[in-house]
């Protein structure tokens, strides 16, 4: 009763009288959990909504009615899992303990195999030397001293999975793991006490390690990205200043706002509210939240987002969400209704083990009832029973996808890829759609002087000279137009305007075009070129304007044909303005593109390219691209998206270039075909090697090697995952000249 109590403080609800509450699961340990906690759950009445998110584990229930919600813990712990309110703090605890354990238990494991991997060097030698019993008797006793506690300690992680999974009634891998296991170890002993020439303590431990290896890599990876996703709360003031009704601010925190309340937003700081501007003037930088790169100009009666970013002058806003209801609020939601959408997906592996664990255990059961009712000592069937299971252990099936994946990871990471999910390469192997975002994604994150060869150079050196001293996005962009010099001393910022200084006796400005005298050439150069920024610089009676957009990725389009001869469905799908991403697409040869679209839009579109049996790649940087990002079949973004994103992308790549989008591709293909192979390769060395240890043709020795054989096979098949990758460039039917000017043209 006291947990209900605790629980109801948790429980959010909600306008339409549902109620939703968040649970942190203990005791997932495969993709099969999420069909079994999901519908487990499925018969309580009330019950509309439970996801199971399998990177956090955190359960997300929603219900009408008198539901009790202690019923969701108790109902848990019928199915095996132990269940609390999630705390994301908490849970980051938990995560880092259990990391700590793993790794411990990978030490143990690993220092244990070294051991008793050189005391069976020296029996293995001996036997066919001069070995004595009493020699081979004592190094048997010393591994089992050394594997014994080894295996209770390390196998913890496997011995705790597969006693919850037989308890509730179901099997997973680790179940006939945990059983060969144990079997061996026995059998191990009961060899030792009858002065046997052989046991199976090495193969035992050496099999625990590889696979706490795996073990640990996966959860290290699911630990960063659940890490890294908890910078959404970054973006979010924390305090605002709120006007009373005499227009006087008073510091509160955000969470105080109420809807219809009024606040000031200072420059240099971050917009806490949507709302409404009803006093002021001011440029907002909005590309974390809508995906527009161009500062956004405001005046009374625009619309503003929270998360924007306030450049120039004072806002008065008038509240209209704040909290619960925000677009930023909005992102969280989809992010996480997607990101519980997508985690669904099973591996190749978890597939293949619900049909391959009670195969394991049905044909060593069935030889040890066979063999026992032909006469045979118990002795003898126990024997004949452990090398079937021995032989059949899922070692080959433990590693030989992992294997794949880790090759196919090391050829990715040559390839400026780096994998954020183990399943990626399976899900992007299977793609037939890949849908980009334009901002950072097919264009340069940094924006560029795009008329730089207009422009005398000295002219154009002062100029960035000036903009050194300003913050200001543009003129940043301006100052990267040199590498090395310094800034002018005396400059003077006029916030909103621009940043003037006196040079040669000379006033020099750069900033808007009226601070510095140069409406009518700017309005002429924004007319010819829509899709971009305009900044103007003046020096006594000179006037230049300046034209800053974003370049294309210098690869751009030699690697969007090269996809489309793969076959590949490429679109553009865009936060920014349709006048800035259609120029985009028409240069890249897309047809499919839109701009404008909210995070729900992409969704949206991203949910209807997938009805319709498509399978999607997502590509994308901003904030605003993580809910898609998460929805999609699979996702990539580059290194300089937002933390957010890269959390959400199960793939980021670096550099300046678009080909490793590419690379991934063809290398994730490669790697799934490989990966069926080994599938192949382990299912016929079971068909041979499974009859011969059933009519007791192969000891459990010879069972071990044969494991070992089989494991080694599919490793050198693995290694066929390192390819050479594909150089767009060089099969590109356009020549270098029309890609430079395309990319010189830029956004």
């Amino acid at each position: 009763m006291a947990e209900a109590l605790d629980l109801s403080v948790y429980v959010k609800r909600q306008d339409d009288g549902t109620a939703h509450l968040d649970l942190a699961v203990e005791g997932i340990d495969c993709a099969a959990c999420i069909t079994e906690i999901e519908g487990g759950l499925s018969h309580l009445p009330g019950l509309l909504a439970a996801r199971l998110n399998y990177t956090t584990h955190r359960l997300m229930l929603q219900w009408e009615g008198s539901l009790d919600p202690a019923t969701f813990v108790q109902e848990l712990d019928r199915l095996g899992y132990r269940a609390h309110p999630f705390r994301a703090r908490a849970l980051e605890e938990e995560e880092a303990r259990r990391a700590q354990w793993l790794l411990k238990c990978l030490a143990v494991a690993g220092f244990a195999s070294m051991n008793i991997m050189l005391l069976a060097v020296s029996v293995w030698s001996g036997n066919v030397s001069d070995i004595s019993p009493e020699t081979r008797d004592f190094f048997h006793w010393l591994a089992a001293l050394i594997s014994l506690p080894a295996v209770a300690y390390a196998g913890q992680p496997f011995f705790r999975s597969a006693i919850g999974a037989l308890k509730n009634g179901r099997t997973n891998m680790d179940v006939p793991i945990t059983i060969g296991i144990l079997l061996a170890l026995l059998m191990s002993v009961i060899e030792t006490i009858n002065h046997a020439e052989h046991t199976y303590f090495d193969s035992v431990v050496m099999l625990l390690f590889f696979l706490l290896c795996g073990r640990y890599l996966d959860q290290a990876m699911r630990r960063r990205t659940r890490a890294v996703a908890g910078n959404l709360a970054s973006l979010r003031a924390e305090v605002a200043h709120r006007l009373d009704q005499h227009g006087e601010p008073t510091l509160v925190p955000t969470v105080a706002l109420r809807r219809n309340d009024r606040v000031l937003v200072r420059p240099g700081e971050r917009i806490p509210v949507d709302g409404i501007v009803i006093a002021g003037a001011s440029e907002v930088d909005e590309s974390l939240v809508t995906g527009e790169t161009s500062l956004r100009s405001l005046q009374e009666g625009d619309t503003v987002y929270a998360g924007s970013f306030n450049h120039a002058g004072a806002l008065t806003v008038h509240v209209t969400a704040a909290g619960q209801g925000t677009l930023l609020d909005e992102v969280e939601r989809l992010l996480e209704n997607a990101s519980a959408a997508k985690s669904r997906y099973r591996q190749l592996a978890d597939r293949v083990a619900r049909a391959y664990a009670p195969i394991v255990h049905a044909a060593a059961a069935l030889t040890a009832l066979v063999w026992i009712a032909t006469g045979s000592s118990v002795h003898d069937a126990v024997i004949t029973a452990v090398a079937v299971l021995i032989i059949t252990c899922p070692c080959a099936l433990a590693l030989a996808i992992p294997v794949v994946q880790v090759v196919a990871s090391g050829t990715l990471f040559k390839a400026n890829v780096l994998l954020n999910s183990g399943d990626a390469l399976e899900r992007l192997a299977h793609i037939d759609t890949i849908v980009f975002d334009k901002t950072g994604t097919l264009t340069l994150p940094e924006m560029r002087v795009a008329n730089t060869a207009a422009i005398e150079p000295e002219l154009l050196e002062t100029a960035a000279r000036l903009a050194m001293s300003s913050h200001h996005p543009l003129a940043a962009a301006v100052a990267r137009e040199i590498r090395s010099a310094k800034p002018f001393p005396g400059v003077v910022e006029e916030p909103g305007r621009g940043v003037r200084a006196i040079v040669d006796n000379r006033e020099i400005r750069l900033g808007s075009p009226s601070f510095c005298g140069a409406e009518d050439l700017a309005a002429i150069m924004a007319g010819e070129n829509e899709q971009a920024s305009v900044i103007a610089f003046s020096r006594g009676e000179e006037r230049v304007v300046l034209l800053v957009r974003q370049a294309l990725r210098p690869d751009a389009l030699h690697t969007v044909r090269a996809l489309q001869d793969l076959g590949l469905d490429c679109r553009i799908l865009s936060g920014d303005r349709p006048a800035a991403v259609g120029p985009i697409a028409h240069a890249l040869g897309i047809a499919s593109w839109r701009g404008g679209a909210k995070p729900a839009d992409k969704i949206g579109e991203l949910k209807l390219l997938m009805a319709n049996g498509k399978k999607v790649l997502m590509v994308g940087d901003g904030l605003n691209d993580a809910p898609a990002l998460a929805s999609a079949d699979v996702s990539m973004s580059p290194i300089t998206a937002s933390d957010l994103t890269q959390a959400q992308a199960d793939a980021v790549f670096l550099g300046d270039k678009l080909a490793p989008v590419l690379d991934a591709i063809t290398i994730s293909r490669r790697a799934h075909a490989l990966m069926r192979q080994n599938l192949v390769l382990a299912l016929v060395y079971n068909l041979i090697a499974v009859p011969l240890a059933f009519l007791g043709y192969v000891t459990p020795l010879v069972a071990a090697l044969a494991m070992s054989g089989s494991s080694s096979l599919v490793t050198l098949n693995a290694l066929r995952a390192r390819g050479k990758k594909v150089d767009p460039m060089a099969k590109a039917s356009t020549g270098p000249s029309r890609l430079t000017e395309i990319a010189s043209q830029g956004a």
